[in-house]
């Protein structure tokens, strides 16, 4: 670790000491390697603690910087606000969430991901936080429901990838634990899919609410989440935040009803970003969110509201599929191809090819399992008959890893990227960049 600080270091002139937590029992020798350095214990031993005392800040007046994942540039600096932020998850959290004085809440996250900024801003509605650090399934699969059950757990907030990952390797938790206090699980990171929600009340708790939510970085929240006071629907997020003018616009920039097209805000909120970091004149701002429609929040998911007033979140617009001009969101692929139990995982993309879009799957399949005639028939039998015949892949491809953020998101644009041998920016901000290599030159694609 000394050796990736001393390169970070050398561009902080500002900073004149550095502290290093003693996190794997290293730091004393850490500090030694480096300049100004010291170890936090070392640090705070020769000081007494003092009255805190609070300054009155403006509501506006900013509270953190968060990054975007970078994967398609240079990453976007979003300066959130205090209030803004405060107030957006105390409404999440209280009326959306059902939080309550002395509910003991858990997101499974990394410093890295805005919902740890999200978790810890439980503490204003008088929760208790519950942390996690280290891999879901280590020591033994069941290891966050042991937690649930071992703290009292009552949100039990995860990813999509995480609910699919467990029904997949077989876990029943409704059977092998308790989960009594569980009132709420959430998931994010990507579009739950259908058989996520039959896992969840089949195997996990038939009585617990199960909210699909969706927002992001750039909003330090939520646009549509969970509403404890209606139904849950099969592959739905409820419905949008409270006071939040989300809608879903044309192409043409006119509201749309069972239909797809892009997630939209059309009235300023509480926490949209107060700038972006060196951007003194809000040009980059400006061009992020409010140049495909002036005046309108275009967050850049392609969704569609349903009859329920609930709304389908199909994946990122600038990830959609363009085969013969028709828009086809990759979750819409990948709910039919991961439910296959061979299929670990999947990842989509449109190549250009013979002046259209073909698309291309790539599947990372369970050890041992090779793609055959069988499997191959299967996997597009299943997006046939689940999504619709010009949904079928041209291409089905076995990679043996699928490369995505250090948050743990798939990344269809540096595959796209590869793919068509364009060079791919800031590959810095991949948890493993490596995994672009098994798609580049690849035969197949070459005719």
């Amino acid at each position: 670790i000394g050796d990736k600080l001393q390169p970070i270091l050398r561009q902080l002139p500002s900073v004149t000491k550095a502290a290093i937590v003693d996190y794997l029992g290293e730091a004393e020798t850490v500090a030694t390697r480096l300049p100004n350095a010291t170890s936090f214990a070392r640090l705070i031993g020769s000081y007494s603690a003092r009255p805190v005392t609070y300054e009155m800040l403006p509501f506006g007046h900013p509270l953190c910087i968060l990054f975007s994942s970078g994967t398609t540039g240079v990453p976007k600096c979003i300066v959130h606000s205090a209030g803004g932020t405060l107030i957006q998850h105390l409404k999440e959290h209280r009326l959306h969430c059902d939080i309550r004085p002395d509910d003991r809440v858990f997101y499974f996250t990394t410093c890295g991901w805005m919902m740890w900024n999200w978790l810890v801003s439980a503490l204003a509605s008088q929760a208790t936080l519950l942390l996690f650090d280290g891999s879901p399934f280590h020591p033994r699969e069941s290891v966050l429901f042991d937690y649930a059950d071992a703290e009292g757990m009552t949100l039990f907030g995860t990813s999509a990838k995480y609910i699919d990952a467990c029904r997949k390797a077989g876990l029943t938790p409704r059977r092998t634990h308790n989960l009594a206090s569980v009132r709420l699980i959430t998931s994010t990171g990507s579009p739950l899919a259908p058989d996520g929600f039959d896992y969840v009340y089949q195997e996990i708790k038939p009585d617990v609410h199960l909210a699909s939510i969706s927002g992001g970085t750039d909003i330090v929240s939520c646009f549509v989440l969970g509403d404890p006071t209606t139904p849950v629907y099969r592959g739905e997020i409820q419905g949008p935040g409270l006071g939040l003018a989300v809608d879903v616009w044309s192409d043409e920039g006119r509201p749309l009803r069972l239909a797809k097209g892009e997630l939209v805000c059309t009235k300023p909120f509480p926490s949209m970003p107060v700038a972006f970091w060196n951007d003194p004149d809000g040009r980059k701002y400006r061009a992020a969110y409010f140049e495909r429609f002036p005046g309108v929040w275009c967050h850049g998911d392609f969704a569609e509201w349903t009859r329920h007033d609930g709304m389908i979140i199909y994946g990122r617009s600038d990830a959609t599929l363009n085969p013969g001009g028709v828009r086809i969101g990759t979750a819409e692929l990948y709910a039919q191809v991961e439910r296959i139990p061979e299929v670990l995982e999947a990842i989509a993309i449109g190549q250009d090819f013979d002046n259209d879009v073909r698309i291309i799957l790539f599947v990372r399949l369970k050890s041992g399992v090779a793609l055959d005639e069988g499997l191959l028939r299967q996997i597009k039998s299943e997006i046939r008959r689940g999504a619709s015949p010009r949904h079928v892949p041209a291409k089905v491809i076995a990679v043996a890893d699928i490369p995505r953020t250090k948050s743990g998101k798939i990344t269809e644009l540096a595959v796209r990227d590869v793919v068509h041998g364009r060079e791919v920016k800031n590959k810095e901000a991949l948890l493993n960049p490596e995994a672009l290599d098994l798609y580049r030159d690849l035969p197949e694609l070459q005719n």
